[in-house]
């Protein structure tokens, strides 16, 4: 298979041009090519990337393929464009142009190496790409500094960024328990080497702090009481500002809890069939490739959103440097936190079998995660059995919603959702305690909105209509 084909494909599938990506459909200016040069190579730099691209005979916008003409070996004063282009460009750069057909279409691939140790000029003029637009770097001084301290300490990772100032001062106490449940000892004074919990400086990284007992980092789990986020909030549960592998089991175990059981009365000959409200696995392979491979540098947790017909969970960042759309939907993981997916094979959260994407989009389709420039989004849907003894006229559903608050409500929709529910199940998802609970259904049977058909332990609720 032809690299660059897979290459160009890849770009194409890519939803945004990024500082280090261009299209052009048949466009040629001497100089403004050799500028763009520049301004990739410094905006490949910037992202962490490895190569630069400018790509020939793309429409603008479509992204159809229409060809293009451009030929980089025509002569300009005398001499091939692409030496003219090579001349100019300080420090010399290996770029390549590599001539292709794609869908029948003549296509022209320039591949650009990231600027290394110091900027990319033509004609002793740094650019870089803002948007869609190349810009003169001068004009931005605190994209210059960025670009500058990328060029001599390397791009940033949660391993070489200091945490911040007023988190030099932590402990690991919850990080030596975890480990120790997992079977694995660390050892008290070699553990911060060995996990490389501080940068070349000695200051505690940005991986320490999130490893830590103690940070300012909030995971939370927002309920919303509608199907998008203008509806109301109905609670937020927070379980965050500790030791992220702490916060992600806690949001797997309240997973597992809201994860009800349905009885599928549907076309049944004999025995019922019990359905999960969502895949588990699915849920569980998401939250962990969240917290695997989110943006911690920002200090920025996942966030989980659940609606009243799926959940959505979103990590910051995108994806992985040398990653491509290919690649992820495939299984080829490649971590965005490298020592920190190190972490988590070590104590056997997670394997590098790549599993986990193809597992989600194995029952759920490519359509279940949405990748963004800057974020991914992984919806979990609900499989929700609708029983007809349970299908409330508008009629009863306007009693309802005219006579009892929203807690009743609520209560009401889960018992129909699952009439097996239990007492702390009701409490976990409504953020109540076991006597509110308790109190509520006590009322709604006093109302004649429900009623309890058999025993506390064996049966089960029931709406009456």
């Amino acid at each position: 298979m032809d690299k660059y084909i897979d290459i160009i494909s890849n770009l194409l599938s890519l939803n945004d041009e990024y500082e280090w990506l261009d299209f052009k459909e048949n466009w040629f200016n001497k100089d403004e090519i050799g500028e763009y040069i520049s301004a990739v190579a410094n905006g490949a730099c910037l992202c962490g990337k490895e190569y630069g691209y400018i790509l020939w005979g793309v429409e603008d916008g479509s992204r159809n393929i229409v060809g293009t003409n451009i030929n980089f070996d025509r002569d300009i004063d005398h001499e091939p464009y692409k030496h003219y282009l090579a001349r100019k460009l300080i420090p010399s750069l290996a770029f390549e142009i590599i001539e292709r057909k794609y869908d029948d279409k003549r296509v022209v691939l320039l591949q650009v190496p990231a600027s290394k140790s110091v900027q990319t000029k033509f004609n002793d003029v740094a650019y870089f790409r803002i948007g869609s637009s190349k810009e003169k770097l001068n004009k931005f001084p605190e994209w210059e500094l960025k670009l500058n301290t990328i060029l001599q300490e390397g791009f940033p990772t949660i391993v070489n960024v200091a945490a911040p100032d007023y988190a030099q001062e932590l402990s690991f106490e919850k990080l030596f328990m975890y480990y120790a449940a997992k079977g694995i000892a660390l050892k008290p004074d070699s553990f911060e080497r060995s996990l490389k919990l501080r940068n070349k400086n000695g200051q505690y990284n940005v991986m320490a702090y999130i490893l830590s007992d103690q940070n300012s980092i909030p995971v939370r789990v927002s309920i919303f009481s509608g199907k998008d986020k203008t509806s109301p909030l109905f609670s937020v549960k927070e379980f965050g500002n500790t030791c992220i592998m702490y916060s992600m089991d806690k949001i797997l175990e309240y997973g597992d809890a809201i994860n009800i059981i349905q009885a599928d009365e549907r076309n049944r000959i004999s025995e019922r069939k019990d359905v999960p409200l969502f895949d588990y696995e699915a849920f569980h392979e998401a939250i962990l490739n969240a917290f695997i491979h989110n943006k911690w540098l920002t200090l920025n947790s996942p966030q989980i959103s659940i609606f009243t017909d799926r959940i959505e969970i979103l990590s910051h960042g995108g994806l992985a440097l040398d990653q491509d759309e290919k690649g992820f939907y495939s299984g080829a993981s490649l971590p965005v936190n490298d020592v920190l997916a190190s972490i988590f094979l070590q104590l056997r959260i997670s394997e590098r079998s790549g599993r986990g994407v193809p597992k989600i989009v194995g029952r759920y389709g490519k359509e279940a995660i949405q990748i963004e420039k800057n974020r991914i989004i992984v919806t979990i849907p609900f499989e929700k059995i609708e029983i007809n003894s349970f299908v409330v006229s508008n009629k009863v559903s306007n009693k309802v919603s005219n006579k009892l608050n929203k807690t009743k409500e609520k209560i009401i929709e889960l018992i129909r959702d699952n009439p097996n529910i239990t007492i702390n199940q009701f409490s976990i998802v409504l953020g109540l305690s076991e006597p509110g609970i308790k109190k509520n259904l006590k009322q709604l049977k006093e109302l004649g909105y429900i009623q309890r058909i058999g025993s506390n332990k064996t049966g089960y609720w029931e709406v009456i209509l």
